[in-house]
């Protein structure tokens, strides 16, 4: 990834909340046919290992799961806020024109060696953690426990386990730090008005 010095994010707390904030991540693998991408819902574990584990799990009749070897290098790639920045919303535009639109956003390269657990105990406690963490924000949250038995039972052999072993994390928050206080600050307010809270809120805190 082109990493230009004032856009890397090296904090490893700061990538891990990236992550978590937003966990559906794009595996790209390399196997027998070329690369292929798959976005996964994923689990960071932060103690798992210097920089974390992630879990995931695909569809049985997924065939990536067959293609990777055992230990292969692979890439997670996590997105967080992004969006279209007009020069319009830059003062000094005005003044001199010298302006261009671009493209603000946070990313995460997560590198790491993947390892397939095809085992019922694995994928269940994975799915169990999921939900938990999802179902946490709903007003009356879901769990397996809810749905029959054999029915859980049935889905679970329909998935196959993930583990993703972190072994290096590069992170980039192109948010316009390169720029005159007074162009961010009116980037934001550009963003905020065009329905992107996100983005000018992740700008305000980089």
């Amino acid at each position: 990834m082109y990493l230009p010095s004032p856009f890397a994010e090296s904090r490893v707390s700061e990538l891990h909340r990236l992550m978590r904030e937003h966990p559906l991540g794009m595996l790209v693998t390399h196997g027998h046919h070329g690369l292929d991408a798959n976005h996964l819902p994923c689990l960071l574990d932060s103690d798992g290992g210097p920089f974390g584990t992630l879990t995931a799990h695909v569809a049985r009749a997924n065939p990536v799961w067959r293609e990777i070897a055992e230990g292969a290098s692979v890439l997670v790639v996590f997105r967080g806020a992004q969006g279209y920045i007009s020069p319009n919303w830059y003062p000094s535009k005005q003044e001199t024109h010298r302006q261009v639109p671009t493209w603000n956003y946070e990313v995460v390269h997560a590198h790491g060696t993947v390892h397939v657990r095809d085992d019922e105990k694995f994928v269940r406690g994975l799915v169990a953690r999921l939900t938990r963490e999802h179902e946490s924000r709903q007003p009356t949250p879901w769990k397996m426990g809810d749905a029959p038995a054999d029915f859980i039972a049935d889905e679970l052999r329909q998935i196959v386990g993930i583990e993703v072993r972190i072994t290096r994390l590069e992170g980039k928050r192109k948010l316009d730090q390169h720029q005159e206080p007074g162009d961010r600050e009116g980037a934001i307010s550009g963003l905020e008005r065009c329905g992107n809270p996100a983005l000018a809120r992740a700008m305000k805190g980089g």
